[in-house]
């Protein structure tokens, strides 16, 4: 299903789009060494319960999961790069820590991921892999407007990835959003321009470049969710949900402050 949104679902959208953003930020901010994953979830749950919206998580079962999923934010440490399960583990310094948050608010989803450093180890490889997934991020949005397709914006993003040195796994990637998380068209991170549905105002996307250090092969955790590198490298993911325009991509997952 592709849904395109009137213009007052375009506007319910940047009400959401702002709470997950602040959501990240404010979990950001409270992440340091020695926090716990489940706190983590927890201190997202509480803030999506006050905000009076909806966790698209807790009660997602797809035919990828062990589901349902029982949880409200995705917390994937090192190795984990999709789907973190929370569980009992107290980050360490140096860590790299992706969080993905989808919620619904007003009837309207919106969806997020970002990868940081826990504590103050250098780690310039790890800082390096999370620049690169931003670099395909912007530049998946720059492609994205009314009349542009599908294709140009996989080809943006794969082409930063490849410059950066990565290799590309197609098995999960960006996708459309609207009442519900996970919609049509599929947005795979490498594709070949001209190809595919074409942008419509109205059309709302999350685009999430990711990569993995030394190869493009996941595999399932114990817990039939975590999806981590074959090889045990690091780890790296960014998404932003943006709303097509008359004028192009507005990014809706922007912090208020």
């Amino acid at each position: 299903m592709i849904e395109i949104l009137s213009p007052a679902e375009v506007g319910r959208a940047r009400a959401t789009g702002t709470l997950v953003a602040d959501i990240l930020h404010t979990l950001k901010g409270r992440t340091t060494i020695g926090t716990n994953l489940l706190d983590i979830d927890r201190w997202a749950k509480e803030m999506i319960v006050e905000a009076g919206a909806q966790s698209c998580y807790v009660d997602y079962a797809p035919s990828f999961g062990r589901g349902p999923f029982g949880h409200y934010i995705c917390t994937s440490v090192n190795d984990a790069v999709l789907h973190g399960l929370p569980f009992d583990y107290a980050l360490a310094d140096g860590d790299l820590l992706s969080l993905d948050l989808a919620v619904s608010l007003g009837g309207v989803v919106a969806d997020s991921a970002i990868s940081f450093i826990v504590g103050g180890s250098a780690d310039p490889a790890g800082t390096a892999m999370i620049a690169a997934t931003e670099r395909a991020l912007a530049a998946g949005i720059a492609a994205a407007r009314p009349g542009a397709r599908i294709g140009d914006l996989s080809h943006a993003i794969g082409s930063v990835l490849r410059d950066a040195g990565y290799t590309v796994n197609t098995d999960f990637g960006g996708h459309g959003v609207g009442s519900t998380m996970h919609q049509d068209p599929h947005i795979p991170n490498t594709g070949r321009p001209g190809r595919g549905y074409e942008l419509r105002p109205g059309l709302l996307l999350a685009l999430e470049p990711w990569v993995m250090v030394d190869t493009a092969t996941l595999v399932t955790d114990a817990d039939g969710w975590t999806l981590r590198s074959a090889t045990g490298c690091r780890t790296a993911h960014t998404e932003h949900t943006i709303a097509i325009t008359d004028d192009g991509a507005e990014i809706l997952t922007l912090p208020s402050r």
